[in-house]
C-alpha cells in the first residue's frame, strides 16, 4: 500500500489557533498478472416482495445466473430470498452443481410485504457460517420500503457495521424507482460496500457483476487508519462520509477493502490552537492497518504530522496547497449533496434545490483555482448536480434522489 499525504498549511504562526486539512492518498498494490486468488464469498439477499413482480424479478434472476456462470469451483456462493418471510435459497458453498443453482434461481416466485433487516440478517448468519481471513460480501437487492422487522436506517447501519468488523462488506442495490434509498445508503456505508442504483434490469445485471469483478480484483483487505492526536492538537475532523469512531485521542476510520490498483483520497482538518514554541510540532500519528491479499498477511504503517510554528509575520505570507483545497472544497460539496438527497427523499423540492445550488457554487469557486488535473473531476460533479437538480425541478424527486445518493456515497467515501 502506498501513502502519501499533503498538508495545505504546513507552517502555522505562533501562538496563533489555526485549522490545517489534511490530504491522504492510499494506492493499492497492483496484482501480478496470473496471480491465484483466494476464494471468494458472496451471499446474496435478494427481495421478492410483490413490488418486485416483472421485469424486476426476472432482471435480478437473470443476473444472479450469468453470476453463477462467473463463479470460480472455490468459491462460495449463497442466496437468501425475502418478503414478510426469509428463506435460504441455496445455503453459502462452492457452486459444485451450477444447474440446480440456476434452476433454484429460475424457480423464485414473488411473494408478499419487505421484512428486509430479516432477509439481511439470514445473508448476514450465511457469510459469518464460512468467512475465513479473506473476508466476504454481502449483496442485497431491494426495489421496495422496508415496511416490517428493523426499519429504521441508523439501526441497519450499526448492524453492518458490526459485521464490517467481521471482516463482512455489505454492498445495496436500489432496484427502480420504489424503494427508499436511506437504509440502503445507511448499510453500504456502516459495511463499508458501495450503494447502487440501478434504474432498469440492464443497470441491476451491470451492477452485480461489477460487484464480482471487485471481489476478484481486491488486493488488500480490512484496511482501517486511526488518527491519534499529538498534544499540539484540540480536534479533528473526518471530511469524507466514512466510518469513523472516536478514540480517546482520536478517530478510527474504517476504510474496508481496496482492489488491484485503486486510489483513494481522505481529507481530515485538524484544530491546532495556539503553540508557543517555535519550530517543529507534531499534529497527529496516522497508523494504517491492512491485510494484503493473497497472502492475508497483515501490514502496519505509522505517519507523523508535522507543522512548522513560525513568527506571525513570516507565516501572514502563506500560500495553501491548491490540491488540498480543491479536493477539501470538492468532499464539501458532497455534504451539500447529501443534505440535498435527504430533503429529496423528504419531498422538499425546493430544498433540496437550494441546496444543489449551494453545492454547485462551491464547485465553480473551486474551479477557478483548482490544479489542471482536477478540474476534469470538478466539471462532471458539476454537470451531475446541474442535470439532477432540473430533474428535481420538474417534480422527478424520486430518481434524483437516488442517483443523488449514489453517486454521493461514490465520490465521498471510495474518492
Amino acid at each position: 500500500m502506498h501513502i502519501a499525504t499533503h498538508l495545505d498549511l504546513d507552517v502555522v504562526a505562533l501562538e496563533g489557533a489555526d485549522e490545517i486539512s489534511l490530504l491522504v492518498e492510499l494506492t493499492a498494490p497492483t496484482a501480478a498478472v496470473g496471480r491465484p486468488h483466494l476464494p471468494r464469498t458472496l451471499i446474496v439477499v435478494l427481495d421478492r416482495s410483490g413490488s418486485m413482480q416483472g421485469e424486476r424479478l426476472t432482471g435480478a434472476k437473470r443476473a444472479l445466473t450469468e453470476l453463477v456462470d462467473r463463479l470460480d469451483p472455490q468459491d462460495r456462493f449463497g442466496l437468501v430470498t425475502f418478503d414478510n418471510a426469509v428463506r435460504l435459497e441455496i445455503p453459502a458453498a462452492p457452486p459444485r452443481d451450477k444447474a440446480e443453482a440456476k434452476q433454484r434461481i429460475a424457480d423464485i416466485r414473488p411473494g408478499g410485504a419487505t421484512d428486509l433487516s430479516a432477509g439481511y440478517l439470514r445473508g448476514l448468519q450465511e457469510a459469518r457460517r464460512c468467512v475465513d481471513g479473506s473476508g466476504g460480501t454481502v449483496l442485497l437487492i431491494s426495489d421496495g420500503h422496508a415496511n416490517a422487522g428493523v426499519v429504521d436506517p441508523e439501526q441497519l447501519g450499526a448492524i453492518a457495521a458490526s459485521a464490517a468488523v467481521d471482516g463482512i462488506t455489505t454492498t445495496t442495490v436500489g432496484f427502480g424507482l420504489g424503494y427508499d434509498e436511506r437504509p440502503l445508503k445507511a448499510m453500504a456505508a456502516g459495511g463499508n460496500g458501495n450503494e447502487l442504483f440501478a434504474e432498469h434490469a440492464d443497470q441491476a445485471i451491470t451492477a452485480i457483476a461489477g460487484e464480482l469483478d471487485g471481489l476478484l480484483a481486491q488486493t488488500a483487505q480490512a484496511a482501517s487508519l486511526l488518527v491519534r492526536m499529538a498534544p499540539a492538537c484540540r480536534g479533528l475532523r473526518v471530511i469524507n462520509e466514512l466510518t469513523s469512531v472516536p478514540t480517546g485521542d482520536g478517530v478510527q476510520i474504517e476504510l474496508g477493502a481496496f482492489y488491484s490498483g485503486e486510489r483513494r483520497r481522505l481529507v481530515i482538518t485538524f484544530d491546532v490552537p495556539g503553540v508557543a514554541t517555535l519550530g517543529l510540532a507534531q499534529v497527529a500519528d496516522l497508523d494504517f492497518t491492512w491485510v494484503a491479499l493473497p497472502g492475508l498477511v497483515q501490514h502496519s504503517v505509522s505517519v507523523p504530522v508535522y507543522v512548522n510554528v513560525v513568527p506571525g509575520d513570516q507565516a501572514a505570507g502563506r500560500i495553501p496547497d491548491p490540491t488540498v483545497r480543491t479536493e477539501l472544497a470538492f468532499l464539501r460539496t458532497q455534504q451539500a449533496k447529501r443534505a440535498a438527497a435527504e430533503r429529496m427523499s423528504q419531498g422538499d423540492a425546493d430544498g433540496a434545490i437550494g441546496e444543489m445550488r449551494a453545492a454547485g457554487a462551491m464547485l465553480r469557486t473551486a474551479m477557478a483555482a483548482a490544479p489542471a488535473g482536477m478540474v476534469a473531476d470538478l466539471a462532471e460533479d458539476l454537470h451531475a448536480i446541474d442535470r439532477l437538480a432540473a430533474e428535481a425541478a420538474t417534480g422527478n424527486l424520486s430518481r434524483a434522489a437516488k442517483a443523488l445518493s449514489a453517486d454521493t456515497s461514490r465520490k465521498s467515501r471510495r474518492r
